[in-house]
């Protein structure tokens, strides 16, 4: 009988130490993936690889035209206080080897626009500093939820060591700051046919 026993204890160690090994396993795993990699929040696209620095790749293609798509992501250092789960983060949506759309989301929800684009559209004034240059901008503003960066700032983003971008909120203004040193540049020229620029001071 008390063999038995024994054999049981032992057959339960036995499977607490396997069960134990395997979440050890499962952790680890999941660490390698937080540091190389990202979920994808979209449907139809792969899990983010490193672009280098802070930067993360998304690959997709489309369903209907086979038009292959890359999203590079890079989240800010900071968060904003209305809500400090979701960082802001800049976006660039790049198809068939072209840039699309280069948004700013700053995770929270936007006030209303305070100026008129050169067509009429509604935008809102932030003022952005790459490296030591600022300057203001007008950036489209988007059902409230993100803006729509002109070119040239983006180009300064891609190749800057500092990006903050100061802009109105509803709990006042707040700077999102950034680090996008570090992007592989050849990837995002041949996904997006973009290159580096240094913006010139206001």
């Amino acid at each position: 009988m008390n063999g038995l026993l024994s054999s049981r204890k032992c057959n339960r160690t036995a499977l607490a130490a396997k069960a134990g090994l395997a979440c050890v396993t499962l952790l680890c795993a999941a660490s390698a993936f937080a540091q190389g990699g990202a979920m994808s929040p979209y449907q139809g696209e792969k899990d983010g690889v490193s672009a280098g620095g802070k930067w993360m790749e998304f690959q997709s293609e489309s369903k209907m035209t086979g038009a292959k798509k890359v999203r590079f992501e890079l989240v800010a250092d900071n968060y904003f206080r209305e809500d400090p789960d979701y960082k802001p983060r800049v976006e660039l949506f790049c198809e068939d080897g072209k840039l699309k759309l280069a948004d700013f989301n700053p995770g929270v929800r936007l006030p209303p626009p305070n100026r008129p684009g050169f067509w009429g559209q509604p935008q809102l004034e932030v003022m952005v500093r790459i490296d030591d240059t600022h300057a203001h901008h007008g950036w489209n503003w988007v059902r409230g939820h993100f803006l729509s960066m002109d070119k040239g700032t983006t180009r300064g983003l891609i190749g800057g060591q500092v990006f903050k971008v100061e802009l109105p909120t509803r709990s006042g203004r707040q700077i999102a700051e950034f680090t996008p040193a570090g992007l592989n540049l050849d990837r995002v020229r041949q996904a997006c046919d973009l290159t580096p620029k240094k913006p010139s001071k206001d």
